[in-house]
């Protein structure tokens, strides 16, 4: 795997470099063949003093991506790779069974360590409600105030103008975010 670590508002030492290669290099024991993967590490520290580790490893029909904030840069980053490997455990487990539906040998991943059965790590995935409902046409302001009124997270919607369907949604700083489909 190649790494690219950037810092922003920090300075990316020798030992924190070390250290992110090392943890990070640790998911290489669930490949059958080491990727040739860009490793993109993004260390970012707030005028809080909280330190948030952005991690993306694009593969080739998969791109394995995390974030954690934490005080500690060692602990957020210890976090992410607990993250990224139930990521790698969950696919793992879809592509395999995949794979021995069709009636192939070849695995793509390794043996599970965990001992885990690949029936404990399916539950992981349960829809456990489905709603079914018509999109109103309206515009991304009138989205925002239904969503507030509902007291959700997120709100989908047709734009009245493009009648296309989005996303507005609620971020973490509070703010609104919207996400436009073709």
């Amino acid at each position: 795997m190649n790494y690219n670590i950037r810092g922003e508002n920090i300075e990316v030492t020798p030992a924190i470099r070390e250290y992110a290669e090392k943890k990070i290099g640790r998911l290489e024991r669930y490949f059958n063949e080491t990727p040739d993967a860009n490793v993109h590490v993004n260390l970012k520290v707030y005028p809080d003093k909280m330190a948030k580790v952005e991690v993306t490893i694009p593969l080739p029909n998969l791109v394995l991506r995390a974030e954690e904030r934490n005080q500690d840069m060692y602990a957020a980053i210890d976090l992410i790779v607990d993250k990224l490997e139930r990521q790698i455990r969950k696919h793992k487990t879809k592509v395999n069974r995949k794979l021995r539906e069709q009636g192939s040998t070849k695995e793509l991943f390794t043996v599970n360590e965990s001992g885990q059965s690949n029936a404990e790590e399916e539950n992981d995935i349960t829809i456990v409600r489905t709603k079914q409902f018509s999109l109103k046409p309206m515009d991304s302001e009138e989205a925002i105030l239904q969503m507030n009124l509902l007291g959700h997270n997120f709100f989908i919607y047709t734009d009245a103008e493009t009648n296309a369907t989005n996303i507005v949604y609620r971020r973490k700083d509070g703010k609104y975010g919207l996400i436009e489909t073709n």
